[in-house]
């Protein structure tokens, strides 16, 4: 029976949140977005679809943002199960994550080199950062039910994405700061956003230390004598999926997640881009509205949480599920300028972005079987994940250069989480079923 990990060990789990999440924030969601759009775009507030070319062809500005994270995300759902099957195979989960955190903290800092002139090389960073950070969310997510005892880990989980959104908000503000008055530092307002990018990859690279330092060591699983790990890294995956073949209520959740995530993380990677060239929203309100998403996010994570213990995982996901379907057709009506009623959806937003992702995540640590491989399955969860992102971003984009509007787009989104829905539903229905039947 897994026992949970003392304070010390929790904390520093939690502290990795607490890390990377000024990727999250910064790159991601604020600074980094406004700053493409800015030196992609002509400057013109009047006009409709900006463009840009790369390797001889045109692409829409923001259109060209979206396909470039796709194509890391793809890179990741390939890498991803083999590099975590070896993980468990050689018990050095740990090494895996110090290499993609300093890859992705690399990559972050190098973005302070991005300029109008070196698209491509900006791209590139992007690309390379969001592999590192998602790459190590792997084996970060893979030590949860390590260290946490299954009626523990949905207050953990919702520990680490909280601590994710008090680091990343402080290490936001300090950007603020640079970004809102370049003048007093003696540097331009785009000088102000490298300098963040730098920021980023300093903050990231050094508070994960502490997450390396205290996170327990895996033990290997096999010979690494006697076997090749890569072979064996393709045999523990395969293992994997007949195990997940036999578990029905895990299999249709990882389904509906499948779906209703693909329209969360969406959501979240075009949110910056849609609300400066789509709505015209300024980049100092777009920064006040992520900020305002970090501050309500705390309190959702824990209520989500509170209302999952009160009538259970599956009926708080649907609920949160059904309100981002609300979310999506309001985001699609928002005016023009609306700066006061996209701050009111960004608190809306808030309140289920942090719930869903962190009862998603304990909610799947729930349905695994008791096992060792705990980076193996989560690999499957990451795939799944990144799968949906792909065709999430690629679908956006596509939608956009298609009918010349990100709006369309947005609207197309409750596709996802109505199927999500759906299929969340009948897993609810069948875990129901299974209680019924054990319980005769």
């Amino acid at each position: 029976m897994i026992k949970t990990a003392d304070k010390k060990v929790i904390n520093g789990w939690a502290m990795y949140d607490w890390a990377n999440s000024s990727y999250n924030l910064v790159i991601t969601s604020t600074i980094f977005p406004a700053y493409y759009e800015a030196i992609t775009g002509d400057g013109n507030d009047q006009t409709s679809v900006d463009t840009v070319t790369l390797f001889g062809r045109e692409y829409v500005n923001t259109s060209l943002y979206n396909y470039a994270l796709a194509i890391a995300f793809i890179i990741v759902a390939i890498s991803s199960p083999i590099l975590s099957s070896i993980a468990d195979y050689k018990g050095n989960k740990k090494k895996f994550l110090f290499f993609f955190c300093t890859l992705g903290s690399i990559a972050c800092s190098s973005m302070y080199f991005f300029t109008k002139d070196n698209l491509a090389f900006g791209l590139g960073c992007l690309i390379v950062a969001c592999i590192g950070f998602w790459s190590s969310l792997v084996f970060y997510n893979s030590f949860l039910p390590e260290i946490a005892a299954p009626a523990d880990q949905d207050k953990v989980s919702a520990k680490g994405f909280s601590m994710g959104y008090i680091g990343s908000m402080i290490l936001q503000i300090i950007c603020f700061v640079f970004v809102l008055s370049p003048q007093t530092f003696g540097i331009t307002v785009g000088k102000a956003s490298q300098i963040s990018f730098l920021l980023v990859g300093f903050w990231w690279w050094g508070f994960a230390q502490i997450s390396l330092k205290r996170l327990p060591n895996n033990k290997p699983l096999g010979n690494t004598n006697t076997e090749n790990i890569f072979t064996k890294g393709y045999k523990e995956l395969n293992k994997v999926w007949k195990q997940v073949n036999h578990l029905p209520v895990l299999k249709r959740f990882l389904l509906s997640f499948f779906f209703f995530n693909m329209g969360v993380q969406t959501v979240m990677l075009v949110a910056t881009l849609y609300g400066k060239s789509e709505l015209n929203i300024p980049t100092t309100n777009l920064i006040i509205a992520i900020l305002i998403i970090q501050l309500i996010a705390i309190p959702g994570a824990f209520t989500i949480a509170f209302l999952s213990k009160k009538i259970g995982n599956f009926q708080a996901l649907m609920v949160t599920v059904f309100f981002w379907i609300i979310l999506c057709v309001v985001g699609y009506k928002l005016p023009r300028n609306g700066i006061y009623e996209f701050y009111g959806l960004a608190i809306l937003v808030g309140f289920v972005m942090g719930g869903i992702q962190s009862l998603s995540r304990s909610t799947y640590a729930k349905l695994m079987p008791v096992t060792k491989d705990t980076a193996s399955f989560f690999s499957f969860y990451d795939v799944t994940e990144k799968i949906a992102i792909v065709i999430g971003m690629f679908s956006f984009g596509y939608i956009n250069e298609f009918t010349g509007s990100q709006r369309n787009s947005v609207l197309a989104l409750v596709v996802f989480f109505v199927l999500g829905l759906i299929v969340l539903y009948s897993a609810a229905v069948l875990q129901k079923k299974t209680h019924q039947h054990e319980a005769l």
